[in-house]
């Protein structure tokens, strides 16, 4: 697969040649009205839209912003303006632009945010009218997090250069790293560097909710210090999100479907051999996977007798050490150092992800260029875990000797098979009912994780500059 390409200089249309040019936006859901709001502080006209009974909702809430109009529908912003977003459910894509796509103006140009780029290019090709090019986006972060030197995707589908370098122009705004990509190239990137990185968190959170306890709170909290603290905060972060978000990107990538089902298979073979107390094996099997993806010894681990691959990671770990410490959801809230040293665990969920990458072949590094802030922080713990001395051993001994997590660890096994079922079965209702009864019980803790996880991705960004 071709690399990702980020060498393109200042884009070559002078700002006069677009002095009234408009930028439409289909969806109105929270990376819609991130868009909005960031590109009419720009200075470019918005004309959007989402679902006509929201209309005076998205009136009153963008009463002060002039430069934001707010119509009824997709036909009147595909009639209106120059440049049209569609940012819309990965699962809808298809739906509505079969609804406003003949109504696109002459000339224009349209994209999609979609995570999943296969049935949103598929969609495009189909109704919008062949007058039309498409030039496509994927901001890869959330909504809430600073665009600012965050990877952007930029896919030149079926456009001239002008038009290609008007959109460039136009989410030049953002601030974000641009990467250029094909539609293909997009899916599997997007696959390699979050399907696995979500299944982990979606399943940690049904193992939490099927044990009814948040572990991470009162005198005999489980689940404290740096590691801890990143499963805990991502996770509720992504319980605090909008379903259809990881729900798209799981079912509609084929990329991803693999992948899925692979962590599945690997979480549920590692719990296995820990259960069997099958030692050498367990061992064999995470130093095999560690020295495949990552490139053998790190930090004075022991290497596998077969290893012989030069090391992939950096010299300079992603992570500074302690770093993590300051991000607690419990009662060392807000302390610079914890009082309290972590538990020993056997961290199944990152041994399954390790695991899950040497299985496919998936060497993670290679698609940082356009990676999520989400999926640096799970890697950069990944690392830190197989290349701090002395803690991978101690994570394979608690796994054999230790019974402390094994209940959360056989509730995660089961679901980690749950959500590949769901994604083989191409399952999307089931989907959004598993995702919604456990959001809805960790809806009470969401406040505070948005704002401790805000922080925390924050400071590992800051600290990677450095």
């Amino acid at each position: 697969m071709a690399q990702a390409q980020v060498l393109r200089t200042e884009p070559v249309v002078a700002v006069a040649d677009m002095e009234n040019f408009t930028v439409g936006l289909i969806g109105m859901g929270d990376m819609g009205k991130m868009y909005a709001r960031r590109l009419s502080a720009a200075g470019w006209r918005i004309m959007a839209c989402d679902k006509e009974d929201k209309y005076d909702e998205l009136v009153a809430e963008f009463s002060g912003n002039n430069k934001v109009q707010i119509l009824r529908n997709g036909h009147l912003v595909s009639r209106a303006a120059n440049y049209i977003i569609y940012s819309v459910e990965a699962a809808a894509i298809g739906r509505v632009v079969a609804q406003y796509g003949p109504s696109t103006r002459l000339g224009a140009i349209v994209g999609g945010q979609t995570s999943c780029k296969d049935p949103e290019i598929e969609a495009f090709e189909s109704f919008l009218p062949s007058d039309v090019d498409i030039v496509s986006c994927h901001s890869l972060h959330g909504p809430n997090v600073d665009p600012r030197g965050q990877p952007l995707v930029l896919i030149k589908h079926r456009a001239s250069d002008a038009s290609f370098s008007k959109v460039e122009h136009v989410l030049r705004c953002l601030g974000s790293k641009h990467v250029y990509l094909t539609a293909r190239e997009h899916d599997r990137i997007t696959a390699d560097t979050q399907a696995v990185t979500h299944a982990a968190f979606l399943s940690m959170g049904k193992a939490w909710h099927a044990n009814k306890q948040f572990p991470w709170e009162g005198p005999s909290s489980r689940y404290v210090g740096g590691i801890e603290n990143v499963k805990i905060n991502l996770m509720l972060r992504i319980y605090a999100q909008k379903w259809h978000v990881y729900a798209g990107l799981a079912i509609l990538n084929p990329e991803a479907h693999k992948q899925i089902n692979q962590f599945a298979k690997s979480t549920t073979e590692l719990y296995y051999l820990m259960l069997e107390g099958r030692r050498e094996e367990l061992r064999d099997r995470v130093y095999k996977a560690r020295d495949k993806v990552f490139g053998g010894e790190a930090g004075g681990g022991r290497s596998s007798p077969k290893s012989s691959s030069p090391p992939k990671w950096e010299e300079k770990p992603l992570l500074k050490p302690g770093i993590l410490d300051r991000f607690s959801l419990g009662d060392r809230k807000g302390q610079e150092e914890e009082t309290t040293s972590p538990m020993p665990n056997n961290h199944l969920s990152l041994l399954a992800m390790v695991d899950c990458w040497s299985a496919l072949g998936i060497v993670p590094y290679d698609h940082m260029i356009c990676s999520t802030p989400l999926f640096r922080l799970w890697l950069g713990v990944a690392e830190h875990l197989f290349r701090t001395p002395g803690l991978l051993d101690e994570c394979l001994r608690v796994g054999i000797e230790d019974n402390t997590f094994r209940r959360d660890d056989l509730q995660f096994t089961i679901a980690a098979c749950g959500w590949a079922e769901c994604v083989s079965l191409r399952q999307f209702d089931t989907w959004r009912e598993r995702f919604a009864v456990t959001q809805k019980f960790f809806e009470p803790r969401f406040a505070g994780a948005i704002e401790v996880g805000n922080a925390m991705i924050k400071a590992v960004l800051e600290s990677s500059e450095d």
